[in-house]
């Protein structure tokens, strides 16, 4: 792994509990707040949601657990994978040894809960007036041991649509790739209430989560940490 570092030194001391507007600025269109650093290409928003903002999401997102339980897919080649999740909206992400794909219900059978409004807001802020609205919310939780190897996000069919990450509680060291598998990478660690989008040039590249760092956030009640993953699907 090449290029690991920390976002500490990107944010200053004083970033968080900044106002949007002193932390990064709008861009010069007004369109969307600019993001606080890129890494190849991928567009990061650093301490974007406060204490209070990420407090309440765990609540909203206890609701969509509540009617969609978390659940553990398998890889292709019939393995659980070590990620537990669920989704809300229109759509869910699923795999199996049949392969990765979207279903339109739970496993269980239950429709997925909506996409909270508080989510669907960030989308709307980060994301711009050109963004279509989000059909998929994956959540994943990822306890102490958990890890996501570098994969792209090809399941969806217009390419051209951002894919927006949320993470909440324990920092997790993100790993950004290339279009194609091998060659260099970077690696950053995700602290509870960073924003990054894939987007444009960005949004094919492979990505994953190392692992994460127990015990570095306070946020929820067990070791662990939650990433949101918003997508249009068709």
């Amino acid at each position: 792994m090449q290029g690991a570092f920390s976002l500490q030194a990107a944010r200053g001391a004083e970033v968080r509990g900044k106002s949007v507007e002193n932390l990064i600025g709008q861009d010069k269109t007004g369109r969307r707040p600019l993001p606080g650093l890129t890494v190849r290409g991928i567009a990061v928003w650093p301490g974007w949601l406060d204490r209070s903002a990420q407090e309440a999401l765990v609540q909203d997102l206890r609701a969509v657990i509540s009617q969609a339980p978390l659940f553990s897919p398998l890889t292709g080649g019939g393995k659980p994978m070590s990620v537990r999740m669920t989704s809300a909206g229109r759509f869910g992400w699923y795999s199996d040894s049949k392969g990765y794909r979207y279903i339109d219900r739970h496993p269980n059978g239950t429709d997925w809960p909506p996409i909270p409004e508080r989510v669907l807001a960030i989308w709307r802020d980060l994301c711009g007036a050109a963004a279509r609205a989000p059909e998929c919310c994956l959540v994943n939780w990822y306890g102490p041991d958990a890890r996501m190897g570098l994969h792209q996000d090809r399941d969806e069919a217009d390419f051209s649509q951002p894919v927006l990450s949320i993470s909440l509680g324990d920092d997790g060291l993100f790993r950004a790739g290339n279009l194609e598998r091998g060659g260099a990478t970077q690696s950053l660690w995700l602290k509870s209430g960073d924003v990054l989008a894939l987007e444009g040039p960005s949004r094919l590249l492979y990505h994953g989560i190392d692992r994460i760092a127990p015990g570095t956030s306070t946020l929820l009640s067990a070791p662990g940490r939650i990433n949101l993953t918003l997508r249009v699907v068709t």
